[in-house]
């Protein structure tokens, strides 16, 4: 059996965003058991230069999305960065997954040597689409989410291994 460019990407995409939804439920309860701040979580940084978990967050939907439309050859759906709270994310998140939802493998199964440019201020990155997928999209995704899940764990959110990987 073949894995096709639409069973590498989509599905990941989503079952991990499923299980990032369920581990901003549990870090909710947490805020509201101990009675935090919500901001003490959605504004850390695991180090000074690293971005904040709402960004990471945001850029783990924005991998997702992208990939999947550049793969798919269609325009990529535009979300602003607007999202303060726990609700907020978990909404970008069922954004994110609605779009990933009306992607068919029809769309995207074939893509393997597609061109993808990535264009990021002056610079420019050409990948042929199996190597986008595997060798940027994924690991970026997966990187995004690591960080909030470890800015989650390190600040006594009661999550583990079972909570990231969920039921692949």
């Amino acid at each position: 059996m073949t894995l096709s460019m639409y069973q590498a990407s989509v599905p990941r995409f989503a079952n991990i965003l499923g299980n990032l939804a369920k581990i901003l439920d549990k870090a909710q309860a947490h805020v509201d058991a101990k009675k935090l701040d919500p901001a003490a979580l959605t504004g850390y940084r695991l180090f000074p230069d690293m971005l904040p978990m709402t960004k990471q967050v945001q850029i783990a939907c924005d991998t997702a999305k992208g990939a999947a439309a550049r793969l798919a050859g269609i325009e990529i759906p535009s979300f602003e960065d607007n999202e303060t709270t726990l609700t907020d994310l978990k909404s970008r998140i069922t954004r994110t997954l609605a779009f990933l939802q009306t992607l068919t493998p029809a769309q995207i199964d074939g893509s393997e040597a597609k061109i993808i440019v990535i264009k990021r201020g002056d610079k420019e990155s050409r990948y042929e689409g199996m190597q986008y997928l595997l060798g940027h999209a994924l690991p970026n995704f997966y990187f995004h989410v690591t960080t909030t899940y470890n800015i989650l764990r390190h600040n006594g959110v009661e999550i583990g291994k079972r909570d990231y990987l969920g039921n692949p």
